[in-house]
């Protein structure tokens, strides 16, 4: 019994883990869109810097108002009663596609940093690429993960009564 009320708690707990990852990060973004700057530079580079409108209004205003998207699903992922038939697919489906995203995002610029395949022509200083391999990537990793435990587990659940879908 005990088992059982512990798995049905499962898919709300990595939802809601996804919920606060993204916000998490759409917050950053917003700091940064506001004119926030710690932690900007060792992001964005250059960018950083020159603040041209493109980065402020695409990398961090719409970036951040991704990121609450995600908030969103992640919330849909965390209820209680999953929702059933298409909307529950699409939910799921929405998940796996931020899990595939975000584990992308962190894994190949892992890889472009750490084999040096981005070429000379990329100007990353090593504060840059340090952090980069250090904070930045392994956030992605674990968004990623986040949300995919939270698909995984989304609809596993029928209800009160326990069953398995």
């Amino acid at each position: 019994m005990h088992e059982e009320s512990q798995d049905r708690s499962m898919p709300g707990l990595w939802g809601r883990i996804a919920g606060i990852w993204a916000v998490a990060f759409a917050l950053l973004h917003f700091y940064w869109a506001l004119g926030g700057s710690w932690g900007l530079s060792v992001s964005a580079g250059p960018l950083a810097e020159e603040r041209p409108g493109w980065f402020v209004a695409l990398g961090l205003w719409g970036v951040g108002m991704l990121c609450l998207v995600g908030g969103v699903l992640g919330r849909l992922l965390a209820r209680p009663r999953p929702l059933r038939g298409p909307a529950g697919r699409v939910v799921r489906f929405l998940g796996w596609c931020a899990c595939a995203v975000l584990l992308l995002r962190g894994v190949a610029v892992e890889v472009l940093l750490l084999s040096g395949a981005a070429g000379p022509e990329v100007d990353i200083s090593p504060e840059q690429r340090l952090w980069t391999l250090v904070l930045w990537n392994p956030w992605f990793l674990l968004g990623g993960l986040a949300f995919g435990l939270a698909a995984r587990e989304f609809g596993r659940v029928e209800g009160p009564s326990g069953g398995v879908s």
